[in-house]
């Protein structure tokens, strides 16, 4: 609140210097070469497309249950969408879809990595095609460790390496760009906006040509970046508040005939929310948790799926099921532990 309307009381609304701050203090946590601060994720998505000079008409895989926006902008920006299905284990797209995807004349992916769940990234490099990776609810999670980079020293092993060095690279850094959007309901927000950035120097080179062009009305304001600034430099303490709450969701769903995603909590996989993958109807478990003044919401409310759900609920069963399946119960720093406690009880006697 004191960084948003320091930037009121001086005035400094537009982009500024408080956006440059951000754009410095992302590039120190992830790791990437360059990155531009842009007014929201849709804006990030089309410069990305258009410093890789990508041909309109091309076909971009998307996932069933990325946010509603991607599928908007692409089909505004002349290109052909073609919607993937997911795993029912984790919610990400599934290596046989993009498989299909490519046979159907996908020549580029955008690889979200909704709740905070990596992927196996590996299998989506070995296709070959160029990716763009959507960290808006991953952010500054890690990917294991790559065998090429686990080679370590007798003397590293004595002075027991740091966390950094036992996981591997941030999430968003295998992309050939990546959009860590900013929206009200990723892991870190801004009120509205995303960062594009870019890994590589090479990658960077080109960006930066578009990044210098951006008129104003483009670029994230300074007010937005204060709020996502400050959210950036306590992440690493509210994240350790998240996984606490979530080790205790965890336990509690356990006791029922419901369940959670598979993930990697207990190493680099950054906490969003607590979903849970219902073996009974949405409105039962809704109206259950409300009686007892908890509000849950479906987890997939904004995707693809969710906006073009008659076209898309044959072809996409997977994605169209944990649409109508996946609940999404609070999670957050400051829930505080008597609202904590309530929620621990209502997961542990879901109907």
């Amino acid at each position: 609140m004191e960084a948003v309307l320091t930037c009121m009381v001086d005035e400094h609304l537009g982009p500024g210097d408080t956006a440059v701050r951000l754009i410095q203090a992302v590039k120190e946590n992830v790791g990437c070469d360059g990155a531009i601060a842009l007014r929201s994720p849709s804006l990030a998505l089309e410069y990305a497309l258009r410093a890789l000079e990508f041909p309109a008409g091309s076909g971009i895989m998307l996932s069933a249950l990325a946010p509603a926006w991607q599928i908007l902008t692409v089909e505004k920006l002349g290109y052909v969408p073609i919607v993937l299905d997911v795993n029912e284990e984790d919610g990400l797209i599934s290596i046989s879809s993009v498989e299909v995807g490519i046979n159907n004349g996908g020549r580029l992916l955008i690889l979200t990595e909704s709740l905070g769940i990596l992927p196996d990234i590996q299998a989506f490099l070995s296709f070959g095609i160029p990716i763009i990776e959507d960290i808006s609810q991953s952010a500054l999670s890690y990917y294991p460790v790559e065998k090429s980079e686990n080679s370590v020293t007798e003397e590293s092993l004595a002075n027991k390496a740091s966390v950094d060095e036992k996981l591997g690279k941030r999430a968003g850094m295998y992309g050939v760009y990546s959009i860590f959007g900013m929206e009200d309901r990723d892991i870190i927000t801004s009120g509205g906006g995303a960062i594009l950035f870019a890994p590589g120097r090479r990658e960077w080179t080109v960006l930066k040509k578009y990044a210098d062009e951006a008129p104003s009305t483009d670029l994230m304001p300074d007010m937005n970046a204060a709020l996502a600034y400050v959210e950036l430099k306590e992440f690493n303490r509210n994240e350790t508040v998240r996984k606490e709450l979530f080790t205790a969701y965890s336990r509690a769903i356990m006791s029922g005939r419901h369940k959670t995603f598979i993930r990697a909590a207990d190493l680099g996989s950054t906490i969003y929310s607590f979903p849970v993958v219902l073996n009974s109807g949405f409105k039962d478990v809704k109206d259950y948790a409300q009686k007892k003044g908890i509000e849950v919401r479906q987890a997939y409310e904004n995707s693809i799926v969710a906006l073009r759900q008659s076209e898309l609920s044959s072809s996409c069963i997977c994605a169209n099921s944990l649409l109508l399946r996946c609940a999404l119960f609070p999670l957050y720093p400051r829930l505080g532990q008597k609202d904590a406690g309530k929620i621990v009880k209502v997961l542990m006697t879901l109907p």
